[in-house]
């Protein structure tokens, strides 16, 4: 069982690491020893971040008082993203901290599997073949066998395949497998032996309106086959609805704009019982199932002795249950159940503390290091409370190791100055699942221990040995670094072992127009003070790189060197990639190191291979000006300027017939009218400018929270169409058409090397002054086409797109810039002949 109590601490260390530490209350102390004397877990199990119930995981976890978990299948890194330019990997990783942010808020703690979420999927059959059913079934039996739920909460409906996302319906029926395989011994028999088998007891449906096609179709069904359960529950000590809870969790999918406003009153969710009893108690999920310390063996006494810690609580001095909390602690240390063993004893190790106001932090020096560095380390340890205990040792893990014996006085704080210097080259900070290269629908993890960890545990943890009562108890606190912000006062960051040199090239696609070198800046940043060396690029076959190499030499840590190397393509057509490098001595360092900083989550540290795509492109392109209207984060205008346009960025305030002028088009960026308010007002100046000779170009939104009803010149609707399948073929519908021809002849060659999909939410009606450009569809399916609409307005074009260009500028597909330079061109051919 030495397994899943290191899984367990993971899971500890994760949900605390970089966090500002907590102090509990009075009144959040005593809510968490009414979850002590409760012991049931619940599992909810759905595909994305944002799948998850926040209302009835937080019922779970604050009204039922179960321990409450949500396993995510994948981090989201298919999505998109409405706060900033990160996609794919690094959208993953926002995904993840926003999901362990909610938790935060909602009283529930995270899982996950190995599954990557590889873009929209339309059956469950695709799904599970592009993931590797057996792996992540095993990631799930996992979840359960370490979690060791009672009842597991699943969002979709496995009944359902291909009338949802794939992975939807994958993620039911992956847990309901799971649910009788993880009691099979002969099943993942590696698990089996670190973690034992288990069975839940019950697994349920979390049903809504939604799976009923309307809220009125599901008031008018037959629910008598269903539990119902009031989650609009109010919480006293919280202040706060259930309800309440719940929106503030689900707002933090800020990537995915789902700010959520509170609601208040008796609000009713519906379970269908799917595998196990059911519950005699409709209104109780848990009905029939020991959720007591009756349940473990030698818990009678543990359960006794809580209750009286609860019955007896002081608001006024939480410090009185101290005594017997400490006697309760000593006897779960007793109990055979290694399982509830390690979870309670994590528990009530919390409660003694906040009971105690006992506070307990480790800041380095500085928020990086490198390997074999030296790092200083500040000491903070306060009793604030009566209570007599002692300070028995500090000990960081294979570092350091120092008995000190110190008397914890009430309210009088003990500082100490420590130094270690991390030795193991193979910690490096940085996200486990993106260590390896994985597949499309899989990460790589080799190191087992981590599989469906929410986050890399923290490497650098100080674990103060605390006696209380003759009884000396273990406190683990991550290093972290702490600063004060003029503006946000106490800040923290995590405590990071970064490499010595990272580099990178600032731009990740360069495209070249013809034949003609490019210089190209290699930016190389320290880890450490006088860092010597020299840096190199190598390049595809057919291109050259001068010179071969050059010095590097930086004085201080954290630093920048900019070095520009010359890059020569080929004479023709070619693809690859420019993969810079430093060597120090005798180690080479290829890894650029990205920062991801956003308020709502901890700030996040990201160690990817360095390299940039380049591509000789046979490009023409008319037109040189264009006006850029920022939707969510794309790199669009960013991939225009490689070609060659300039492209000015313009806000929909400065939107004005005289600000227009100079532009031969405007590209209005994706979802922008999804998630900018003011654009429905200055629809009607920017047909205006189409009308006067200039282009419009509007890429995909969705019909949810369309913000205006006038997207277009003329009549035109927006539906769920899009095809997943990035290798679908693609008819030309109107072969003669400008948009096909001018300035470059686009031909079937232009279509491969998509990535991720063609595109989404393509229209499904539109006027009969629209030219639909292309027909596309997914196997089995209608063509669609909707792809590419144009239409002649006034002396000019409007054209809309759900054509994927955010996804195939970024992966450097040569076809999608030269389709898109014929969209902004469009209308000019008399132009051209002119020049």
């Amino acid at each position: 069982m030495q397994k899943f109590l290191a899984a367990l601490l993971l899971i500890v260390t994760f949900s605390t690491a970089a966090q500002q530490p907590e102090k509990p209350n009075a009144s959040e102390i005593y809510d968490a020893i009414e979850k002590l004397n409760f012991l049931g877990s619940v599992l909810y199990v759905a595909a994305h971040p944002d799948d998850e119930n926040t209302r009835l995981i937080s019922y779970m976890a604050n009204n039922v008082k179960a321990r409450t978990a949500y396993l995510s299948l994948t981090r989201g890194d298919g999505g998109q993203n409405l706060i900033g330019p990160e996609i794919r990997e690094l959208l993953g990783v926002i995904r993840t901290q926003e999901l362990l942010t909610a938790r935060a808020i909602d009283g529930g703690e995270q899982l996950f599997t190995r599954a990557n979420d590889f873009g929209y999927s339309k059956h469950p059959d695709e799904t599970l073949e592009i993931w590797n059913k057996k792996e992540v079934l095993s990631d799930v039996v996992l979840a359960i066998r370490t979690f060791k739920p009672d009842i597991i909460i699943n969002r979709f409906d496995h009944r359902s395949p291909g009338k949802t996302h794939g992975h939807h319906t994958s993620s039911a029926m992956l847990s309901i497998e799971a649910f009788d395989v993880a009691n099979d011994p002969s099943a993942y028999k590696n698990q089996v032996t670190d973690f034992g088998t288990w069975q839940p007891q019950r697994l349920f449906f979390n049903t809504s309106y939604w799976f009923y096609g309307g809220q009125d179709k599901f008031d008018a069904a037959d629910k008598s086959h269903l539990l119902p359960i009031d989650i609009g529950t109010y919480y006293p000590s919280k202040g706060k609805s259930n309800t309440e809870i719940a929106s503030l969790s689900r707002s933090q999918h800020k990537s995915q704009g789902f700010g959520d406003t509170g609601t208040r009153g008796s609000t009713i969710d519906y379970v269908e019982l799917i595998k196990g009893d059911m519950p005699k108690n409709k209104s109780d999920l848990f009905e029939g199932i020991d959720t007591t310390w009756n349940r473990v063996k030698g818990g009678q006494a543990i359960g006794a002795l809580l209750e009286k810690v609860q019955r007896d609580y002081d608001f006024k001095n939480p410090s009185a249950s101290i005594d017997n909390l400490i006697k309760a602690y000593t006897l779960i240390q007793s109990i055979e159940d290694e399982h509830w063993k390690a979870v309670k004893s994590e528990d009530i190790k919390n409660i003694i503390a906040a009971c105690a106001g006992l506070y307990l932090e480790a800041v380095a020096g500085t928020s990086q290091s490198t390997v074999n560095d030296e790092v200083n380390l500040a000491i903070e340890v306060i009793n604030r409370s009566a209570q007599n205990m002692s300070l028995a040792s500090v000990v960081i893990p294979n570092h350091l190791s120092i008995s000190k014996n110190i008397s914890l006085a009430e309210n009088r704080k003990i500082e100490l100055q420590e130094t270690f210097i991390p030795s193991n080259k193979k910690v490096v900070t940085t996200p486990y699942w993106l260590t390896e290269k994985g597949t499309l629908g899989m990460y790589k993890v080799s190191n087992k221990d981590l599989i469906g960890r929410p986050e890399t545990p923290s490497y650098f943890n100080v674990v103060f040995n605390i006696t209380i009562n003759g009884v000396t108890i273990p406190y683990t606190k991550p290093v972290v670094y702490k600063t004060n912000d003029p503006v946000k006062g106490e800040s923290y960051k995590p405590f990071e072992i970064i490499p010595e040199a990272s580099v990178k090239i600032a731009e990740k696609v360069i495209i070249f127009e013809d034949d003609q070198p490019k210089e190209i800046p290699v930016i190389v940043k320290a880890g450490k003070d006088n860092l010597d060396g020299v840096a190199s690029v190598d390049a595809p076959k057919g291109w050259r790189v001068l010179p071969r190499q050059q010095k590097v030499n930086i004085a201080y840590k954290g630093q920048e060197q900019h070095l520009v190397f010359t890059v020569i393509p080929p004479s023709k057509q070619s693809e690859g990639a420019l993969k810079p490098q430093v060597t120090i001595g005798d180690e080479t360092f290829n890894s650029e190191l990205i920062e991801i900083d956003y308020d709502h989550i901890p700030y996040q540290t990201v160690l990817l291979p360095s390299e940039s795509r380049v591509v000789r492109l046979d490009i023409k392109k008319q037109g040189e000006k264009i006006a850029y209207i920022e939707g969510a984060g794309d790199v669009v205008p960013e991939s225009l300027r490689q070609i060659g346009y300039q492209v000015d960025i313009i806000t929909p305030d400065a939107i004005t017939p005289e600000t227009l002028k100079p532009y031969d088009a405007v590209v209005v960026g994706i979802r922008a009218y999804n998630t900018v308010e003011t654009l429905k007002f200055k629809q009607d100046i920017l047909f205006d400018f189409v009308k006067n000779g200039g282009n419009m170009i509007v890429q995909y939104n969705t019909n949810h929270r369309l913000l205006t009803n006038k997207l277009a010149p003329y009549p035109l609707t927006l539906s769920k169409d899009r095809v997943t399948d990035e290798f679908a073929e693609v008819t030309f519908l109107a072969p003669n058409h400008a948009l096909l021809n001018f300035p470059n002849k686009i031909t079937q060659a232009d279509f491969k090397g998509w990535t991720q999909e063609r595109g989404l939410y393509f229209p499904n009606q539109w006027d009969n002054q629209f030219t639909p450009i292309l027909s596309l569809n997914d196997k089995g399916e209608t063509p669609k086409h909707g792809s590419l609409l144009v239409a002649k307005y006034g002396k000019g074009h409007y054209i809309y797109t759900g054509l994927s260009f955010f996804r195939e500028f970024p992966a450097g597909v040569s076809g999608a810039y030269r389709l898109f330079a014929n969209m902004l061109s469009v209308g000019k051919e008399a132009s051209a002949l002119k020049n």
